[in-house]
């Protein structure tokens, strides 16, 4: 299945080796899950390294580490959905972080709804008694 039926598709088909291929493509990464400043609402999980993670706290911007692309990604900077960073907090292993954002404009995700709004990327949930996908944001 390719990417974009991925993305819209109802059928789960869970990416059980992406931790492994992402560790594997660049090392000295850890997850990020970035949260809504206002809303509390959980809307992206990612990855940082030590110069995604310093590129971050100095221009208080989302800035990650793209594992698909092995380099620096500027949340929003094609699509101009970008973010200010507001507050980071360590877990207390210190081997993963919660950035705290607040939207410039928009949304995150690179996927738009109908009417062409950008989505948060948890915009699917699971149907327990199916084991679906169904949209809640369509």
């Amino acid at each position: 299945m390719n990417k974009s039926n991925i993305e819209e598709t109802g059928e789960l088909t869970l990416d059980w080796n992406k931790l492994a291929k992402a560790v594997a493509a660049s090392p000295g990464i850890i997850p990020v899950a970035v949260q809504n400043a206002d809303t509390r609402e959980v809307i992206l999980v990612a990855y940082t390294n030590e110069q995604a993670f310093r590129k971050a706290i100095a221009e208080r911007m989302l800035v990650l580490w793209s594992t698909s692309r092995n380099e620096l990604w500027e949340k929003g900077k094609t699509s101009g959905e970008t973010f200010d960073l507001v507050e980071v907090r360590v877990n207390c292993e210190q081997n993963s972080l919660l950035y705290s954002v607040r939207p410039r404009r928009g949304g995150i995700c690179h996927t738009k709804n109908k009417t062409g709004a950008p989505r948060n990327c948890y915009y699917r949930k699971l149907n327990l008694e199916n084991g679906r996908l169904e949209n809640t944001d369509p």
